[in-house]
């Protein structure tokens, strides 16, 4: 376990444990060395917890994405051309209810997000691993990218864009992160 100490001008000692099980502490610029050691020492304990739950949730998430297998060539591209075959009729539906066009439309395998709008080019992203989502989740991810193209940012008019052409949309989000979290993909999962 490496302990970073960064010195910042912030008024107090603050911690927190990066992906890689790493501390990282932030430090107010002049304070001792001995400071900053005795307060870590105090909080082993807690550095403990915090990366044994950080691995947990690393292990859950590469579990979760590892249930889509993209090893090869041919299973990335049969997954794409599934993902396509999903999506496209969505972008179609609601780029016509939302008077947007995107100029392109791409997939790829992200793990760092579910789609991407580039609004300077108008062209959007969607990640390979939506097919581990419910369809209704995955219509969420594309009206959230199309909004977009109606508000780059996520300000209030872009949540009032959200709640008028998806008004599940909060519903979406929670049921994603839950499913993600738990490392289970929708089609794998029991139904009753």
């Amino acid at each position: 376990m490496a302990i970073q100490v960064t010195y910042r001008r912030t008024g107090r000692l603050s911690m927190r444990i990066v992906k890689n099980g790493d501390v990282h502490v932030s430090v107010p610029i002049g304070m001792p060395r001995k400071e900053v050691e005795r307060f870590v020492d105090e909080h082993r304990g807690w550095i403990a917890e915090a990366r044994k739950k950080t691995t947990e949730n690393q292990k859950r998430r590469a579990d979760f994405y590892s249930q889509l297998p993209l090893k090869t060539r041919e299973q990335t591209e049969n997954a794409l051309r599934r993902l396509k075959a999903q999506i496209e009729p969505m972008v179609d539906l609601h780029s016509q209810k939302m008077g947007v066009k995107p100029t392109a439309v791409r997939y790829r395998a992200m793990i760092s997000r579910w789609g991407v709008c580039n609004v300077r080019s108008k062209s959007i992203c969607f990640s390979a691993y939506l097919l581990l989502l419910p369809e209704w989740c995955v219509e969420h991810v594309v009206v959230h990218e199309l909004c977009h193209l109606l508000e780059p940012t996520h300000n209030a008019r872009f949540h009032a864009l959200m709640d008028h052409y998806f008004p599940r949309w909060k519903e979406a989000r929670r049921t994603t992160r839950q499913i993600c979290k738990m490392g289970l993909a929708e089609n794998s999962r029991d139904t009753e």
